[in-house]
């Protein structure tokens, strides 16, 4: 077994039990792409069993803390046997789950969607794809399902040195597929959409909505940065009674309007906007438009912290022209799903908002990811997607 030393110091972080280690900690030692190496302290002291990655600032991801631990097939069914039980103990309204959160579930670099009877594999350390085939056996044995789809595709794994792989990896059938949530319908494409095909860990923030609509009676909501329309649809299962969607994605707003009509709403009850989000929410100040509610849920704009400072600002000026639209009493459902930007400086992003925009409003509501999509202790950097819900004064 090849060992990794790390410098003087740099051990504090996996004492903690976070999973991480940086090419900057390691002060020798090394192994093979997704090579199985122990971790021991400056004075050799065992931390843990890492995967190595060679081309990768996160040089190493650890599998176990546990010294005792065989990183062999049994580790991997064991890990996706305990994934999927977990589920089963969570509130999921709906029959898409997500099964593996990487890290959050011991293994770092796997993401696993589940709709219907299908799954969505993502693979993206260099780890897991070391052990692709075992845990894609794994998942079918602890599922029962016998469809697996791969979606590892994602702009991280060239920094794990890995390369673009989309099929089927256990089984076949179609790829586009309608997914239940709550009490509406949704029609997703696991091989062209964003992520594994769907945006799950947005369900309860749906639901959320489609209540506050409901309670609330919004007559006029505007969705940004819809995709294929999910707050649309719970806005219109909520009760309101026009709803504007707007997308830089011609393909997204075909999708969002298929979506409406898969729910049996009237397609006159809204406005779909294949158009820049920023510049049609300063054309409808421009315009004295307002609403009732306001839903921003844009793409990472910091997908680390170096990008924080640039993204604070794009986020303060989206956040700064929803806050005018809207009418004294509405609500602004905002999130971030940037992992540089923490959920406190989220917060004084939009209180920067607000003040540019000399409008206050009260915190209803702090939203997450849906429990599915699990941050753990040791890992708080697993909390990448943060909302509030503000109800202007």
């Amino acid at each position: 077994m090849k060992t990794i030393r790390l410098r003087a110091g740099k051990e504090r972080s996996l004492q903690r039990r976070h999973p991480w280690i940086f090419e900057s900690a390691i002060a020798k030692g090394g192994g093979d792409s997704g090579e199985t190496v122990r971790v021991d302290s400056a004075e050799g002291q065992f931390l843990g069993w890492a995967a190595f990655s060679p081309q990768s600032k996160i040089r190493a991801r650890v599998w176990s803390f546990d010294e005792s631990q065989r990183i062999d097939a049994s580790f991997f069914i064991a890990a996706c046997v305990a994934s999927t039980r977990a589920r089963a103990r969570f509130d999921i309204q709906s029959d898409g789950c997500r099964l593996v959160h990487g890290e959050s579930d011991g293994l770092p670099g796997l993401i696993v969607d589940r709709y219907g009877d299908t799954m969505v594999a993502q693979f993206t350390s260099a780890g897991v794809e070391k052990w692709k085939d075992v845990i894609a056996d794994a998942l079918l044995a602890a599922t029962g399902l016998t469809k697996l789809y791969e979606r590892s595709d994602a702009s991280s794994r060239a920094l794990e040195g890995l390369p673009e792989v989309t099929g089927w990896l256990r089984g076949e059938g179609p790829t586009d597929l309608v997914l239940r949530e709550h009490d509406w319908k949704l029609a997703l494409s696991i091989a062209d959409g964003h992520k594994t095909g769907f945006y799950l860990d947005q369900r309860d923030s749906r639901k959320k909505f489609a209540d506050f609509t409901r309670r609330l009676q919004f007559q006029r909501v505007l969705n940004c940065y819809c995709y294929t329309g999910g707050f649309t649809v719970a806005a219109l299962a909520g009760g309101a009674a026009h709803v504007t969607s707007i997308d830089s994605s011609g393909p997204a707003i075909e999708k969002a309007a298929a979506n409406v009509a898969l729910n049996g709403f009237d397609a006159a009850r809204t406005t779909f906007m294949d158009a820049d989000v920023n510049a049609s929410l300063r054309r409808f100040l421009d315009q004295g438009q307002t609403f009732d509610a306001i839903v921003l849920d844009p793409p990472k704009f910091a997908p680390t912290v170096a990008h924080a400072e640039r993204a604070a600002r794009a986020y303060k000026d989206i956040n700064r022209l929803a806050l005018k639209l809207l009418e004294p009493g509405g609500v602004l459902f905002t999130y971030s799903c940037s992992g540089g930007i923490s959920a406190d400086l989220f917060h004084k992003i939009v209180a920067g908002a607000g003040s540019d925009a000399g409008v206050d409003g009260f915190i209803t509501d702090r939203m997450g990811g849906a429990p599915d999509h699990p941050m753990t202790i040791a890992f708080p950097e697993g909390e990448y997607l943060k909302g509030l819900v503000v109800m202007r004064k």
